[in-house]
């Protein structure tokens, strides 16, 4: 009988004296890429964490090829040959690929100073076995972000990796960089390497899965061979119940313009772009990495400047030169990189949501409490946040996370909602709840650009597409002209389709 390559048998956890994961089993083959699907806060990152010594587990047991392993710490892990790519990737920018790789173990000569030439000549080697043209010397913050993944990958066989877990290793990255792992990830499996693989995106599971275990509450639920069921199973596996209504929009036909944006532009970043948006509309931004489309959004919401072109709001011209003028003006946005530019991690839900209507429950030296409790309150409840007001952001979920900068934002009572990124690393339930919201908000009469570089849900959620390409607008497309074909003909700069608006 073939002995798993890792079991892990009745794992628990509690935080607090509340279960985060109860009784959870867990196997991986050597050679198979096993994919754990789950909403988030189900489980999966710390189970993960329990794997790479990061967390301690209450109760169980975790067996690598049949023999019974204690993992207290991440050295242990890495002895046991575990290694982990996290989602934020660990790499040091300034410093070159060999030096990346071997961190921490630098390899050294007779005298005792680091022997650059033998790191670089066995990084290159490393480099060189997995058919990549990436030099050994190049500093890594000139790499793409699927170049960088690769060094992780590298890195994490040079230790001499068995498992391998990834984490969401494709949220930042292009359509070819994906490829580009994907063909990496093919080859670890033949060299016997097990891969844990987490993600929300279910055309990556039927692509490179074997199979799947679905996580719910901190509870394990099922485990499937990829090739033996479908999206609509494992959907409700995670959630509990058949999502009927994934997308949620009802539209309204509004003609009333509310921003106007003329020519506008940035020498080096984007180039004359224009578009306008109407009251109660969902204009989506579609595009390639690198097309331009945050950029853009930086600029309105006046993080960035602008060289040349001109703002309209309710058919009058403003000058937007700080974020202050553009909330004044009523104009919202939630970044692309929440943990980043969205959220103060170490402070908890009630300061998050109310930091910018502070003038709101405090008058001079006097603050109101009950009032910001009942402010507080209020979004979570309208937001159905999963959490309390005291509770440290860092440690809710994506999904809660997003609504919690969502929330602050809603808070200051925009006219113009932008949501960069809205629904990225968050699963499948949360994203259904962010769909229902905005789709009340611009009910609501609230306008709202979304940038996506998911083309389904710019498909269903839109009235139109605004399309990007080489950092300037190349398309606007209506409803009736929406398909996934005819965005990425505009996303690559193309000009087959002559009834652009």
């Amino acid at each position: 009988m073939n002995i798993p390559l890792l079991q892990m048998k009745n794992i628990s956890k509690q935080f607090f004296g509340v279960y985060v994961l109860k009784n959870v089993n867990f196997e991986l083959e050597r050679g198979e890429v096993h994919v754990i699907l789950g909403e988030n806060g189900a489980g999966k990152s710390t189970l993960m964490k329990i794997l790479g010594g990061i967390y301690h587990m209450d109760e169980g047991e975790i067996y690598i090829e049949g023999k019974k392993v204690s993992i207290r710490s991440v050295d242990d892990a890495k002895k046991a040959g575990i290694s982990i790519i996290h989602q934020e990737l660990s790499l040091v920018p300034y410093l070159t690929v060999a030096e990346n790789i071997f961190l921490g173990r630098e390899h050294s000569s007779l005298a005792g100073f680091v022997n650059k030439k033998t790191m670089f000549d066995e990084a290159q080697r490393l480099l060189d076995s997995f058919g990549v043209n990436i030099r050994a010397d190049e500093i890594v913050e000139k790499l793409s972000g699927g170049e960088q993944q690769v060094i992780e990958i590298v890195r994490a066989v040079s230790f001499n990796a068995k498992i391998v877990v990834m984490d969401e290793p494709t949220s930042y990255l292009t359509d070819k960089e994906v490829r580009f792992l994907f063909n990496i990830i093919k080859d670890l499996k033949q060299r016997g390497i097990g891969i844990i693989y987490i993600s929300h995106r279910m055309a990556e599971i039927f692509e490179i899965g074997d199979r799947v275990t679905v996580l719910r509450d901190g509870h394990y639920i099922a485990t499937k061979r990829v090739n033996e069921t479908n999206t609509d199973e494992l959907v409700s596996l995670m959630v509990g119940r058949k999502l009927t209504s994934y997308y949620t929009r009802n539209y309204h036909k509004t003609t009333e313009t509310v921003l106007e944006v003329k020519n506008i532009g940035r020498t080096g970043v984007f180039k004359d772009v224009s578009f306008d948006l109407k009251k109660g509309e969902i204009l989506g931004f579609a595009g390639l990495m690198g097309a331009g489309r945050s950029e853009v959004m930086r600029a309105i919401f006046g993080l960035e400047p602008i060289d040349s072109g001109e703002i309209y709001i309710n058919g009058k011209k403003v000058e937007i030169r700080h974020p202050l003028d553009a909330i004044k003006n009523g104009i919202a946005l939630v970044p692309e990189n929440r943990k980043v530019e969205g959220l103060f991690l170490n402070e908890c839900v009630r300061f998050n949501l109310t930091i910018r209507i502070l003038e709101e429950f405090i008058k001079g030296i006097i603050v109101r409490k009950k009032k910001e409790d009942e402010i507080t309150s209020q979004y979570i409840n309208k937001l159905f946040i999963k959490a309390y007001g005291e509770q440290m952001v860092r440690n809710l979920s994506g999904g809660n996370q997003q609504k919690v900068v969502l929330a602050r934002w809603l808070s200051t009572n925009p006219k113009i909602l932008i949501l960069d990124e809205p629904t990225r690393g968050i699963d499948v339930g949360a994203k259904a709840e962010i769909y229902k919201i905005m789709d009340e908000l611009v009910s609501q009469g609230i306008s709202i650009i979304m940038v996506s570089s998911e083309l389904p849900e710019l498909i269903n959620m839109c009235d139109r597409i605004v399309v990007m390409a080489n950092r300037t607008v190349s398309g606007i497309l209506d409803k009736t002209e929406f398909s996934q074909e005819k965005i990425m003909h505009y996303a690559v700069g193309r000009k087959e389709y002559v009834n652009v608006k």
